[in-house]
């Protein structure tokens, strides 16, 4: 070796021992060592993630984004002091693509904790536990046991967890066979069970109960697994990223703010069970009075029924001021609290400025259909904007047309609507996914619930014409 090769020799490895600690693993294209991951988003001011339009991860809700791993996710930026920038895909399979690809920093789309995803990925720190279910719905074959899942029509989103579970299961269960959908993602596999279409299906607990209180029939028929982490992934070498992301999400379990954003997703709320007619036509008897007042004043002051302004109050809150949801929603009216503000409701649990409030907002919606909305049709239009946002109502409506619906008439929209949830149309509308079959579940009940009551109101309006005139007869 002659002294201008030892020369460079040297100098080269000289040059590797001086980076050798900085802890970098990712060079640009002239061998230079590039930022860490969570040195370039401070940098650049952005957090890229990659996440799902689902109910349970990122979707547009009543007054703007929400979703528990959209909450977190602005959590973390805020920490940061950086801004956000969401990258939805379709499936986990996609996620997980785009993640290798590196456009973007972090997977946060409810995905589970695996030995799988460990061999490509970093995780995060666990924010949730949740296991396995197999869903069902009331009044199909259910399956007791893993081995009666061979007998059932089970279907499971592809190159997801489920999968691997089901493998590993049928190393015990040779006999076990399911089938895989490209195209359908966990929620609407659920729906595909409530709508009778498909037997069964394989998700998530935390999945399971927000779609429950949508879908009261479906039954969780056994628990395939114990229970999983919930994590963000990240790329193999973002180390400094993820000791960033155990900090942080430790400050905010020990502060108690994990438990509140989750609680605000998941906390309990009464299930209604439509077929209990008894226990509206107790209320109405015991609650009602209480309100009616409130009902009927507002109606007058915003030129609307006050039996529908009543049946949806009951819709929201089953007539209880002090009313909560896991989204936050609060009051008679189950007004967000941006919303509430905007209306001037100074407080949401004061049940005449709760039921003013939404009569207030039912109104400003109704306002802002098309004119060629005509009643009823107006009104119900109304009432699932009330429940979905009126960006989604917009969507419908250019979907409706597309689909040679009339775009005007509810009957039409009831078809329209819950298409939202189908990935083949709403990737293409302005709004994105909405549950589309809740607000015309919504809609229906309220029409029920009026139904009831002002049969309620006619049978107890005879009664007191009988009885007077029985008085003047006696006298």
């Amino acid at each position: 070796m002659n002294r201008k090769t030892r020369l460079i020799t040297s100098f080269s490895i000289l040059f590797l021992v001086l980076f050798a600690g900085v802890g970098y693993v990712s060079y640009d294209h002239i061998g230079f060592p590039k930022k860490s991951y969570l040195e370039e988003i401070k940098t650049k001011g952005e957090l890229t993630v990659i996440t799902r339009n689902a109910p349970t991860t990122y979707f547009q809700g009543r007054d703007g984004l929400d979703g528990l791993e959209f909450d977190l996710v602005q959590q973390f930026a805020e920490h940061l002091n950086v801004t956000t920038n969401f990258v939805v895909k379709d499936n986990t399979g996609d996620i997980l693509n785009a993640l290798k690809n590196d456009e973007g920093v972090i997977a946060a789309a409810g995905l589970t904790k695996t030995a799988k995803r460990g061999e490509n990925f970093l995780f995060g720190p666990s924010y949730q536990s949740v296991g396995q279910q197999v869903v069902c719905r009331r009044g199909n074959k259910i399956p007791k046991s893993v081995e009666d899942l061979a007998s059932v029509d089970l279907w499971v989103t592809a190159k997801t967890s489920y999968v691997d579970t089901l493998q590993d299961l049928k190393t015990k269960v040779p006999e076990l066979s399911w089938q895989e959908s490209q195209d359908l993602d966990t929620e609407q596999l659920l729906e595909q069970v409530w709508l009778k279409e498909i037997g069964c299906t394989i998700a998530d607990s935390n999945i399971v109960a927000i779609n429950r209180r949508y879908y009261p029939e479906l039954l969780i028929a056994l628990d395939l697994t114990e229970s999983e982490a919930l994590v963000w992934l990240l790329p193999n070498n973002a180390t400094n990223l993820q000791s960033e992301l155990h900090n942080w999400l430790m400050g905010l379990r020990r502060d108690g703010e994990l438990n509140t954003t989750i609680e605000r997703h998941y906390g309990y709320v009464e299930i209604f069970d439509y077929v209990d007619v008894r226990r509206f036509g107790n209320r109405i008897k015991k609650r009602l009075p209480k309100y009616e007042k409130y009902f009927k004043q507002a109606a007058e002051t915003h030129e609307l029924s006050w039996t529908l302004l009543a049946a949806q109050s009951y819709q929201e809150s089953h007539w209880r001021p002090k009313a909560k949801s896991p989204t936050g929603v609060r009051g008679m009216m189950m007004l967000t609290l941006v919303t509430a503000r905007e209306l001037g409701v100074k407080s949401r649990l004061n049940a005449e400025m709760s039921i003013n409030g939404g009569a207030k907002y039912l109104a400003r919606l109704r306002d802002r259909l098309p004119e060629s909305i005509e009643e009823p049709d107006r009104t119900w239009f109304a009432l699932a904007a009330y429940n979905v946002g009126m960006g989604h109502i917009y969507d419908a409506r250019k979907l409706a047309e597309e689909q040679g619906k009339n775009k005007d008439k509810w009957h039409d929209m009831a078809e329209v609507l819950p298409l939202l949830s189908k990935k083949k149309y709403y990737k293409k509308l302005k709004y994105g996914y909405a549950r589309g079959s809740e607000p015309v579940l919504y809609v229906q009940r309220i029409r029920d619930f009026r139904n009831i009551l002002e049969r309620e109101i006619t049978v107890a309006e005879a009664k007191k014409r009988e009885a007077t005139e029985n008085s003047v007869v006696l006298n």
